[in-house]
């Protein structure tokens, strides 16, 4: 089961009082874009076996979204850190990068 830790409330929640949000820290389009930066936005998301940035709502608890970082494949959750951060912390990225040698996840590693 999947376990991850609210930084809004401080609670560690189990999966079933969480709701999946995507893809964290993706770029937004606005109207004026062209179609393919629409499309892109809309239909291209990272599938990654191994680290992927997710966001998550404490939908049974305070109801606040944050992000995660965990391994898909094995489930590793690295840490979590609020929504309205614009990029993962510092110290998480080191965290991975001393369990994970070398793994790059777009811009961010």
């Amino acid at each position: 089961m999947l376990i991850l830790h609210c930084p809004c409330c401080g609670i560690d929640a189990d999966e079933t009082e969480l709701t999946p949000g995507g893809e964290a820290h993706l770029t937004r389009v606005g109207p004026d874009t062209p179609d393919e930066a629409f499309e892109g936005y809309l239909f291209m998301r990272e599938n990654p076996r191994g680290v992927h940035f997710e966001r998550w709502r404490h939908a049974y608890g305070c109801g606040k979204w944050f992000h995660a970082a965990r391994c898909t494949v094995t489930l590793e959750v690295f840490g979590t850190y609020p929504a309205q951060t614009a990029k993962p912390p510092a110290d998480l990225l080191q965290t991975i990068s001393d369990k994970r040698p070398g793994w790059t996840w777009r811009d961010l590693a």
